[in-house]
């Protein structure tokens, strides 16, 4: 990854303008490979090792001919994106991803697709009209803003649990620095695990951090994640590092998400004030987790058809899936169930560590060519409106 350094300048202006000298300085563009497509792909506005301008480069060179912007609780990197899609020749569709509250619903006291609370799920915007950029943006400043005072409250907790190891951040001066916070983008748990990550390699060392996870902070490792950490070549050793952390430390120190998050059926309504496409985002039972973030746990395959049905209640027809996570027979599932209640489907590969790849190999299958048209059909979506709404202003 020789370019990501210049594709993540500091300044977005840079960053694209060493984009243009990167493909114009390309001798040959990269083979476009029509059965894949990828509509989830987080940027450093919520937590990536990819701005904006990286994840198109990116997107482009693992032969994707279609990119989709997905971050947590922000559309800031959307411009930017956006412009970068024309700068490489790509399709581009924009969107943002954020929890909502179950409470009043038949599923306000079950884990549906979020592993860290009941009550409360992972709702993804799609296929937003670019006239709604900014105004999305402002509606949820606040609830960044009230996700913030909870992240302060989360770095007390971890800093409780790592006092014994003699271990402490401080969010002002190691969490939001590694965030686009300061312009539009989100503080994560991923930020405040990655600053942990940083110290804990600095105290143990990269060749003992697995033993000091495993004998000191009592966390359990699989084979593959300690083989991982003691590979002292590891380019990816903070990211697999992160991902240990988040699968196993979380429910140490996380405090439940309240006042940041909307109402489902307020979301509903945003989306449809918007123009935007309201996706439920399918997690399905997890057993080994391919992101290595996740730990063996039960979500919403028990009752599905109840999910279904509050959906449909709350005028939401979509679901959005990452077939690389799923096992065939989960897959399966949520396809008929797609079809019998005539929603619409979208995919996409939750793009976090370098580690992972931009493709998802499983969408050659027969089973999710429609997928692809679903990608197709999305951008045209978000064209005709965004059209429509500037027509309508003029």
């Amino acid at each position: 990854m020789l370019n990501l350094n210049q594709l993540n300048n500091p300044n977005p202006a840079c960053r694209l303008e060493a984009l243009r000298r990167i493909i114009g300085e390309e001798k040959e563009r990269p083979a476009v490979l029509l059965m894949y497509a990828n509509n989830h792909i987080h940027t450093t506005y919520s937590f990536s090792p990819y701005s904006p301008t990286a994840a198109v480069y990116y997107a482009r060179a693992a032969g994707l001919q279609t990119a989709g912007l997905m971050d947590h609780d922000t559309i800031a990197g959307a411009s930017e994106f956006i412009e970068a899609g024309k700068i490489a020749g790509i399709a581009t569709t924009i969107g943002l991803e954020c929890r909502v509250s179950l409470a009043g619903t038949p599923l306000e006291n079950l884990r549906v697709n979020n592993p860290d609370q009941t009550g409360n799920i992972y709702m993804a915007l799609h296929g937003v009209p670019h006239t709604q950029v900014e105004y999305l943006q402002n509606v949820f400043k606040p609830l960044r803003e009230e996700r913030n005072l909870r992240n302060v409250k989360m770095v007390e907790n971890l800093n409780s649990l790592m006092l014994p190891f003699g271990i402490e951040l401080d969010f002002e001066k190691e969490v939001l620095p590694i965030s686009q916070y300061s312009v539009g983008g989100t503080v994560t748990e991923r930020h405040l695990l990655f600053a942990l990550g940083e110290k804990i390699e600095q105290k143990a060392g990269k060749e003992n951090t697995a033993d000091f996870l495993a004998e000191k902070m009592s966390l359990l490792l699989t084979e593959k994640q300690r083989s991982q950490l003691s590979d002292r070549k590891n380019p990816y050793f903070l990211y697999d590092l992160l991902g240990v952390l988040k699968a196993e430390l979380v429910s140490r120190f996380y405090i439940p998400a309240t006042t940041e998050c909307m109402h489902i059926s307020e979301l509903s309504r945003l989306a449809r004030k918007t123009g935007s496409l309201l996706c439920y985002a399918y997690l399905g039972d997890v057993g080994e987790s391919v992101t290595g973030d996740k730990k063996s746990q039960k979500f919403e395959d028990d009752f599905l058809d109840l999910l279904f049905e509050v959906l449909n209640e709350q005028g939401i027809n979509a679901i959005t899936y990452m077939p690389s996570r799923n096992t065939d027979a989960q897959l399966k599932r949520v396809q008929k169930m797609c079809r019998e209640h005539g929603f619409i489907e979208i995919s996409g590969e939750d793009i976090n560590s370098p580690r992972q790849s931009f493709i998802c190999e499983q969408l050659a299958k027969p089973q999710f060519k429609h997928l692809i048209d679903a990608t197709w059909k999305l951008i045209e979506r978000e064209q005709a409106e965004t059209k429509r709404q500037l027509s309508a202003t003029n």
